[in-house]
């Protein structure tokens, strides 16, 4: 059973999607649950490839390729994932923020917190504050992610937690930004939880806002801006 979950894992790793079907399969027909085959093979290989993505080992194009073979994979467990049967680490709300419509770096981010064990609601692109509050009313997310690749628009970021600190809700939530032109100094004058420079680091920073404190998190986000 184990050389199955490994073989689970090298196929997410490399992106076999020839082999992943196959694979989720057979190791259903050994038995396995199928929260076992998420949380023992599909993560720990989208983790692996997050790792490779931070340290420019692998690039854009493998991370989609690996995100896309997890999720052929996911496709075929979906029937047999019933509540609780995998961990996971709570619920996030994606989106780039009002007025601008790139996504391929919100996607990636969804992609690595899906990996990291998140259920990620994903918001779409040009999201209002409104929208990102009626999201956090009805979905009650731990986490708040917003995205930007332009400078006319990550000053929409700021807009978006004055809306969810006039809704009175900002204390039910960690807030993390990212994007192109978004620095962590940038974060912490918005009041930002926490900022990523990447997809991996934001899986890894969202699995500590969840663990952690918000203010020991914009401390730290200040101090990783300055070295």
């Amino acid at each position: 059973m184990d050389n199955v979950l490994s073989e689970i894992k090298t196929a997410v790793i490399s992106g076999d999607l020839n082999a992943i079907v196959a694979l989720t399969e057979r190791a259903l027909d050994e038995g396995l649950e199928a929260g076992e085959i998420l949380s023992s093979g599909l993560m720990p290989g989208m983790q692996h490839v997050g790792v490779e993505f931070k340290v420019g080992r692998v690039f854009v194009p493998e991370v989609l390729l690996s995100a896309r073979t997890m999720k052929m994979s996911m496709s075929s467990l979906q029937p047999y994932l019933g509540s609780g049967a995998a961990p996971e680490m709570g619920e996030v709300v994606i989106g780039t923020v009002k007025g601008d419509l790139h996504d391929i770096g919100k996607n990636l981010v969804r992609m690595m917190m899906e990996g990291a064990g998140f259920r990620v609601h994903d918001l779409g692109i040009d999201v209002s504050p409104q929208a990102f509050v009626g999201a956090l009313k009805d979905r009650q997310p731990g986490i708040v992610a917003m995205s930007a690749l332009l400078t006319t628009t990550m000053v929409f970021m700021e807009d978006v937690i004055n809306a969810i600190n006039e809704a009175g809700m900002r204390d039910r939530v960690r807030i993390m930004v990212g994007g192109a032109p978004v620095t962590a100094d940038f974060a912490a004058r918005i009041g930002a939880d926490g900022y990523a420079p990447n997809a991996a680091e934001a899986a890894d920073l969202a699995r500590e806002l969840i663990g952690g404190d918000a203010t020991t998190a914009r401390r730290e986000v200040r101090t990783s801006e300055s070295q």
